[in-house]
């Protein structure tokens, strides 16, 4: 944190306040003087020298428990100075499109907005206000002129995408013109490189896959591209979802009143006056996972000046500020399903019969960025009726940032308090890492001695270490209720004066009201709290790329304990430079449905090997590099930490604990240093199936008498090349084969042995391959390992050459 730049928003903010104070804006006022307050003891925290700082906080406070006793509300604009708003956003939204040459939609824009002014005009009796309308049909109309003019020239051409419903698409939502500068092409192996030329596109499978993840709680929610910059927000009457009403909780509905827009509730109304963590506030949506997000990224935004979350929500001015929209239309940008994903919102709020929203909001009541991110996030999750969720799938969704979960409770023996800590206080103050975090399980008599919610998750705010002493500043997204152990502001027992000249903090300060902000120590966190949250910028490696792809829950066995054969997998291949370097791989499952998302019953996990990129069929056999733990979560990280230079290869398997659904999924490997994934596939496949029964189960090669009874398969390959054999059969039995050479076609070469086999019997599972098979008829014998053991098995081939299978026997 700059101390300095602290120290300059203290007094810019405190000016606005008082400018507010004297004109009587005292919702305003009571906002920026909140604003100069955190401002200046971030300073203080900072190491900032100014004298007097927390007895100018406490003036702050003071004014604004001063102003909150006699505050009132001031009138709301009449119904004719809301239409005054809109048409001027109509203007101005034309001036935007008359600039860029787009004719037609500015000489609508212009129209919309002359007819919105004379017919205000005349429902109105304010004269005042009738000069304002006429002034600015006017100047719509002035503008208009030329712009109709061009249309009418010789040769002048309409903008593309012209309508009176705004830009339209050229082409399907997700059809040929889907495309991401890192998307090469395959064939043999499609190795996924963000160096690639620009204009390379999704895979026709890859396109289903996001086309069938786009529809959401029955809601379509396209992937975001350049053409939706060019949405329309404009309208001469208020913007309505043609998706309806959000549906509410149980808790909403039994205060519900009614839906409002926020000239309703709010004399000025306005997108976002200052991004502050502190201003966030939940109500009785079961959210509060989503609710700490927003408040870690208006913290993260703040403090190092870089746009997190104001840059997802528009429309957005030409400096790209998301600004207030009188026609009730917005568009929030969010990553859902393996990319960013088109929300499009009305304004309506819900509120109960006093007026109070029913929704998370700012503390400045005429702030309406909170309440709008939040709604589009709901309508993506089906509702207010949110069955909740953690702060790793809402802060990516929020911000795309890579999500990692760290458990603290006893059965992670992998976690470390000194290490993690050590890595959390250096990386959070690098601005590499968000970090919320969640208690678990507990009484209700234990939660109201501690001050804490169970199941509740808690934004991360500052990380501190004092001589050994380590703390962690949180905050309660309800912005009440805080801990009540030790460091608490009503301890007397622990605080010491240098102690808290360190954090800056005031107990006497904190106790005149409750913010939900406290400070915890590491060791009670560990103690009390169950989970740490983090979410890590992107920006730390040098590019991402990603595959879309999907596993048909119909492939392959419910459990993978015996073979690997049917899940998907990759090769990942990684050139590491002197030094070393990281690889992190993120797998994240795609969901659709509300109640897939409360129940979660899909556990997934990304194991990988050390098997230079090839496929892997037994699950222990190599033992895996990394052993990924099944966890009910759509995110999965695993990271990798390479120190010797060169060319690493690995082999990625996509994971699932009794798989019952299909899944579609996508895989993104995020790397310091250059790296291609990859995946291979044999151009022929073939698959019998059989039996063994009656003198037909023969038994292996041990039982000489009745093993030529087996089955026996012919397969013809017609061209040398690699060959895959596989074998499934009961997992009671102990399967395996022999592959015999009958006859050969050329030269085979020096590497033609006349058998070959599964090796080893194995519990319902066995395979061959082999990288070079001549061309030639081959007898397959599979066999279980002791005879009379009867049941169905399958027989798979895979080449890259044609096939022929015939039974003998």
């Amino acid at each position: 944190m700059d101390s300095a730049a602290l120290e300059l928003d203290a007094v810019k903010f405190a000016k606005t306040a008082v400018t507010h104070d004297q004109t009587g804006k005292y919702n305003e006022a009571v906002f920026y003087y909140k604003e100069a307050a955190q401002a200046l003891i971030y300073a203080g925290m900072a190491g900032s020298r100014l004298e007097g700082i927390q007895d100018k906080v406490n003036e702050y406070l003071d004014r604004v428990q001063a102003l909150h006793n006699a505050q009132k509300s001031d009138p709301l604009k009449t119904r004719q100075h809301v239409d005054l708003e809109r048409a001027h956003f109509l203007v101005t939204q034309a001036f935007e499109e008359d600039e860029k040459g787009n004719d037609d939609e500015a000489v609508e824009l212009y129209t919309q907005a002359v007819e919105l002014c004379i017919n205000t005009s005349n429902e109105t009796s304010d004269q005042a206000l009738q000069t304002k309308l006429k002034q600015l049909a006017r100047q719509a109309l002035d503008r208009s002129t030329p712009a109709q003019d061009a249309m009418g020239t010789p040769g002048g051409k309409p903008a593309a995408g012209a309508s009176s419903g705004g830009p339209v698409r050229q082409f399907f939502p997700l059809g040929p013109e889907f495309s991401l500068h890192d998307r090469p092409l395959p064939q043999p192996v499609r190795a996924v490189q963000s160096s690639q030329p620009a204009g390379q596109r999704y895979t026709s499978d890859e396109i289903e896959v996001l086309r069938s993840t786009s529809t959401v709680n029955g809601i379509a929610f396209v992937p975001f591209m350049s053409v939706d910059l060019r949405e329309r927000f404009a309208f001469p009457v208020p913007f309505s979802d043609k998706a309806g009403k959000l549906a509410l909780s149980p808790k909403q509905k039994a205060v519900f009143s009614r839906w409002v827009r926020p000239d309703e509730i709010s004399d000025n109304p306005t997108m976002i006056m200052s991004v502050s963590s502190f201003s966030i506030k939940q109500t009785v949506v079961s959210d509060c996972s989503f609710v700490a997000s927003l408040a870690i990224s208006a913290a993260y935004e703040r403090r190092y000046n870089k746009k997190l979350i104001t840059s997802v929500i528009y429309p957005q001015n030409r400096r790209g500020e998301p600004e207030y929209n009188p026609c009730g239309k917005y568009m929030v940008k969010l990553h859902i399903n393996g990319v960013p994903r088109k929300v499009v919102i009305d304004d309506f709020l819900p509120v109960d019969r006093h007026g109070e929203l029913l929704c998370s909001y700012s503390s400045n009541r005429n702030e309406l960025w909170v309440s709008l991110i939040e709604k589009a996030y709901m309508k993506v999750m089906g509702g207010y009726d949110f069955p909740g969720s953690n702060s790793n799938i809402d802060l990516h969704a929020l911000t795309g940032w890579i999500p990692e979960r760290i458990a603290m409770h006893s059965d992670n023996q992998s976690f470390s308090k000194d290490d993690t800590f050590r890595m959390l206080y250096q990386r959070f103050h690098r601005g590499d890492v968000l970090v919320t975090t969640a208690t678990g399980v507990m009484s209700e008599e234990e939660g109201e001695r501690w001050g804490l919610v169970p199941t509740h998750a808690y934004a991360v705010l500052d990380i501190r270490d004092y001589k050994g002493m380590r703390f962690l500043q949180l905050k309660n997204p309800w912005s009440h209720l805080r801990w009540k152990g030790r460091y608490s502001e009503r301890d007397e027992k622990n605080w010491t004066p240098e102690l808290l000249k360190y954090l800056n903090f005031d107990p006497k300060t904190a106790q005149k009201f409750d913010n939900g902000v406290f400070w915890i120590s590491w060791e009670d966190l560990c103690q009390y709290y169950d989970v740490i949250y983090l979410s890590w910028n992107p920006a730390l490696f040098k590019d991402s790329s990603c595959i879309h792809s999907s596993w048909d829950g119909k492939q392959g066995p419910v459990k993978d304990v015996y073979s690997l054969a049917n899940n998907p997998q990759y090769k990942l291949e990684v050139q590491c430079p002197t030094g070393g370097a990281a690889v992190w791989v993120l797998l994240t499952r795609h969901i659709t449905d509300k109640e897939d998302f409360a129940q979660n019953k899909e556990f997934i996990t990304l194991v990988v090997y050390k098997t230079e990129g090839k496929k892997v069929y037994y699950p222990a056999d190599p033992p895996p590099y990394i052993d990924g733990i099944r966890i009910n979560s759509p995110h999965y990280l695993t990271k990798m930490r390479l120190t010797s230079a060169g060319t690493h290869t690995f082999t990625l398997v996509v994971s699932q604990y009794e798989k019952q659904n299909t899944i579609n999924y996508t895989l993104r490997p995020s790397r310091v240093s250059h790296c291609a994934l990859g995946f291979q596939s044999s151009c022929f496949c073939l698959q019998v199936n059989g039996q063994w029964k009656g003198s037909s189960a023969g038994g292996c090669g041990n039982y000489k008498d009745s093993y030529k009874l087996n089955p026996i398969y012919q397969i013809n390959v017609e061209r040398p090349g690699p060959l895959l054999v596989e074998l499934r059969g009961s997992r009671q039995y102990s399967v395996g084969f022999e592959m015999v050479t009958v006859s050969l076609v050329g030269d085979p070469g020096p590497a033609a042995p006349p058998k070959r086999s599964s090796g080893d019997y194995r519990c319902g599972f066995c395979y061959m391959e082999a990288d070079h098979v001549p061309a030639g008829l081959y007898n397959v014998v599979p066999t279980t390992f002791l005879p009379k053991q009867e049941g169905p098995f399958f027989l798979d081939f895979s080449s890259t050459s044609p096939l022929k299978v015939s039974q003998l026997q």
